[in-house]
């Protein structure tokens, strides 16, 4: 119907995906959805929300290829892809790229062809359309544009083919490639990071980048990249218990310090400027090591904290804040602050069952398996919405077979659940929600790798068994319902 519209007014479609627990989803409605530029910038496309939770929305999900919450695509009236926009640039710069997107005469995806291919084609490029490659969200592409293995190479050529002028374009595809190389090393105990190559230390590289961190106006252009990779393009760009090392991080906490204190970005956005200094902080201690931080750096984090949870009004801005504020205090070794603050806005969220999540996170980082899988617990029964439902309930069983893998009551009780409902959704096997019953299929397969609960998995395969049968055989569904249970592919020795 959208599109139909958009045919007729010679008008793009803009493509919101989210989901109303989504903490960035909540930041985009109370920064950018409400101003009155983004307003009156709207009456020139045709928009569409798409909560992930709404009757069909993961069979649309899976049809654009959106996943990940919240995702902002721009299609042509016939229905082309242009662009997809990133969700967490500051809303001003988000409204330009907006506009950047709407003008473009051609798809992001003709514009990155053109900047491959080099020679005559790359140099027909516009300063917009550098610009455009610059600021599309490559992290909610899916692979559409560049296989993701390939995205690092893909940016740096980028980066290095870019007209110098102006300098923020170059400068933000660099910045990007850089991020994308680094492995990220905080993954959850038993898990593998992601296989992606590590770029050996650049010194040239490293030279821009404190150049950049040095100037008045170059790190708040480019806000996102620098505060959500600070320990990233760190970890990059110089070695461990370097010189090098130690002049970035200075230079990286003189520039954080003054994005934080910045008025005009949003509480998340300066907030998460002083999570960027608590990683920091923590950037060459071993794994799982207690690390004091300085007395400055925490009253910092009790500050803001205490001020959003003092001054913010907005229900969406609260719920994208306070979760930040909460990961903000764990981050920095505050449980017992984390769990205060969380548990006095639960009666103020919209969407409570995500701070109990957070709460469980806290209980089973001190150990306390029964607090955790009791807020797991109650996380999923006060999940609301059909996706999210088995989003959560996921998250429960992992938790359940991580924590309490003797208890084969509890596990099949709730896998037996959310069978059971999954059967009752139309669209349970289309993407998030498909993708959250495979996490549960190759989490029980890991919990009885040794047939040691071979008869609870009889009958839980048997109760899906009776979920896929009740699928069209020819149809996308009833294949990933039948793949649930498929042993997981087991690597060569």
């Amino acid at each position: 119907a959208a599109f139909a519209v958009a045919r007729a007014e010679n008008k793009p479609v803009f493509v919101y995906w989210g989901a109303k627990w989504c903490p960035p989803c909540n930041q985009v409605k109370a920064t950018l959805f409400n101003r009155q530029d983004f307003i009156q910038r709207s009456r020139a496309f045709v928009p569409v929300y798409v909560d992930g939770d709404s009757p069909g929305a993961q069979k649309i999900g899976s049809r654009f290829k959106v996943r990940g919450y919240p995702t902002m695509v721009l299609f042509s009236p016939q229905g082309t892809e242009l662009t997809r926009l990133p969700g967490e640039v500051d809303a001003a710069q988000y409204t330009q790229v907006l506009t950047l997107g709407m003008n473009a005469q051609r798809p992001v995806k003709a514009v990155l062809a053109d900047a491959r291919a080099g020679g005559e084609p790359a140099r027909r490029l516009t300063p917009n359309d550098w610009k455009l490659l610059a600021f599309y969200s490559w992290e909610t592409d899916e692979q559409q544009l560049v296989p993701k293995k390939d995205l690092p190479a893909v940016l740096r050529r980028l980066a290095d083919h870019c007209p110098a002028d102006p300098p923020e374009t170059a400068a933000r595809l660099l910045l990007k490639a850089v991020a994308a190389t680094d492995v990220k090393p905080n993954v959850k105990p038993g898990s593998k990071p992601a296989a992606r190559p590590v770029v050996k230390p650049e010194p040239a590289v490293r030279d821009k980048l404190l150049r950049l961190l040095a100037d008045p106006v170059q790190p708040r252009v480019h806000m996102d990249v620098l505060t959500n990779n600070a320990a990233d393009l760190t970890r990059a760009l110089s070695a461990a218990k370097t010189p090098e090392r130690g002049q970035l991080v200075d230079a990286f906490n003189a520039a954080l310090k003054r994005l934080a204190a910045d008025a005009t970005l949003s509480r998340a956005d300066r907030m998460t400027a002083v999570i960027a200094r608590v990683d920091l902080a923590k950037l060459d201690a071993a794994k799982d090591a207690v690390v004091i931080l300085p007395d400055a750096l925490l009253s910092e984090v009790r500050d803001h904290t205490a001020r959003a949870d003092r001054e913010i009004t907005d229900g969406y801005e609260r719920q994208a804040v306070i979760t930040t504020a909460a990961y903000m205090l764990e981050q920095a070794g505050l449980l017992d602050e984390s769990d205060v603050l969380l548990k006095a806005n639960l009666a103020r969220s919209h969407s409570p069952f995500y701070l109990m999540s957070d709460l469980a996170a806290n209980a089973a980082k001190r150990g306390d398996t029964a607090e955790a899988l009791r807020w797991h617990e109650e996380a999923f029964k006060r999940s609301e919405g059909p996706a999210t439902r088995l989003q959560w309930g996921a998250g429960y069983v992992g938790a359940l077979v991580e924590l309490a893998p003797e208890d084969e009551a509890r596990i099949e009780r709730a896998v037996q659940q959310l069978f059971t409902e999954a059967g009752a959704q139309p669209d349970a096997f289309f993407e998030r929600s498909a993708r959250s019953l495979q996490r549960v299929g190759s989490t029980l397969q890991g919990w009885n790798k040794t047939n040691k609960h071979a008869a609870v998995m009889r009958r839980l395969q048997a109760r899906l068994a009776g979920v896929c049968s009740a699928l069209p055989a020819d149809e996308a569904q009833r294949a990933a319902c039948d793949g649930v249970f498929k042993p997981a592919p087991t690597s060569r020795a």
